[in-house]
């Protein structure tokens, strides 16, 4: 039987009204898988906090070991392992006054388990001073002050000066005579003094070293006349005598010597040149986790035998938010960028 298909008229045409109910559908479903997905994201990024960390989390300290900001690091890296139940592993990656191992945690995944300890060097100074390969504001998600680190002023116990007006009233009467220490071009140590010298109106003669070592044993010596070292690197000469403090450069005074005046309760109102270190993230990190270290940290810090354990390797704890902390950055930046640039300082 043959059957005859040739003039039948076919409509697969779709009931008036299907192709918009379709459209209305598809649209429902769309609203509703990104709400579900965005649900999905919310729950995560709140219910990681609470998981975190689940494995080890590594703390690059951009410095070699034995230093300030290394032991300060490695007490905190102990207490943080006892608190989470985790690992906390301390990674020195030294070289180019910091930046090598900034360069690699601004590269790190952003999931929290790889941190920096930076300090006032790497994040607020090495930006006038150096071409980064990254850009530290952007490059990093700012967690907390660890500590604050005080400089001692101090001079030769056999100077004959022995006060922050001596010493003043000395370098007036001798402009460019009196030779000043330091770590190096850049370090905090040099900037405390050109921020002393342009508060005090003296001039002094920077001699940078490789370190604070060589800069106080040559103070020591009498080789220099005056430098501003850590509570740590000078701290015990002037207990032994050696060297004579004649204040602190915090706001406050330091309470392992608390019978040295601040420099600015000492005749110059209002300085404060301080280093520190604390804790980063490279950027994009989730804000909980970045949150959730912080808030850590602090707990840590509130400890008292451990408060007092880094009062005496010369650290102030500080704790702060990661707010506050970005602040401090930033503001130090624009403080220690006009001396950089007011004294013409470069790494040669």
């Amino acid at each position: 039987m043959r059957v005859d298909v040739s003039h039948r008229n076919i409509n697969l045409r779709r009931p008036r009204g299907t192709e918009s109910a379709l459209g209305e559908t598809m649209k429902i479903l769309f609203k509703l898988t990104a709400v579900a997905a965005l649900g999905l994201a919310f729950a995560n990024a709140h219910a990681e906090p609470n998981k975190y960390p689940s494995r080890q989390v590594t703390i690059v300290v951009p410095f070699s070991p034995g230093g300030g900001t290394d032991t300060t690091t490695r007490l905190l890296a102990q207490k943080l392992s006892d608190l989470w139940g985790q690992s906390v592993v301390v990674e020195n990656k030294s070289g180019a006054a910091g930046t090598i191992g900034a360069a690699q945690v601004a590269r790190a995944k952003p999931d929290g388990y790889t941190l920096m300890m930076g300090n006032i060097g790497t994040q607020s100074i090495n930006p006038s001073l150096y071409t980064l390969p990254y850009d530290p504001k952007t490059a990093f998600a700012p967690i907390t002050q660890v500590v604050e680190l005080p400089l001692i002023l101090v001079v030769n116990s056999k100077s004959g000066i022995g006060s922050v007006k001596d010493l003043i009233d000395v370098a007036k009467k001798r402009p460019g005579e009196l030779f000043f220490s330091s770590s190096g071009a850049g370090s905090s140590m040099q900037l405390a003094a050109e921020a002393f010298q342009q508060a005090a109106d003296v001039k002094m003669t920077h001699v940078p070293f490789a370190g604070e070592g060589p800069a106080v044993t040559n103070l020591i010596g009498g080789q220099v006349n005056v430098t501003f070292g850590t509570v740590m690197g000078s701290g015990p000469f002037v207990k032994q005598g050696a060297l004579k403090g004649l204040g602190v450069t915090s706001a406050k005074r330091y309470p392992t010597f608390a019978d040295l005046p601040t420099i600015s309760e000492s005749g110059l109102e209002g300085y404060n040149s301080v280093s520190w270190v604390g804790l980063v993230a490279p950027a994009g990190t989730p804000k909980a986790i970045v949150d959730k270290v912080s808030q850590d940290v602090k707990a840590v810090l509130a400890d008292t035998k451990f408060s007092e354990q880094l009062i005496s390797q010369g650290g102030l704890p500080i704790g702060s938010s990661p707010e506050e902390f970005t602040k401090k950055i930033n503001d130090d930046f624009l403080v220690y960028n006009k001396i950089i640039k007011a004294n013409n300082i470069a790494i040669k």
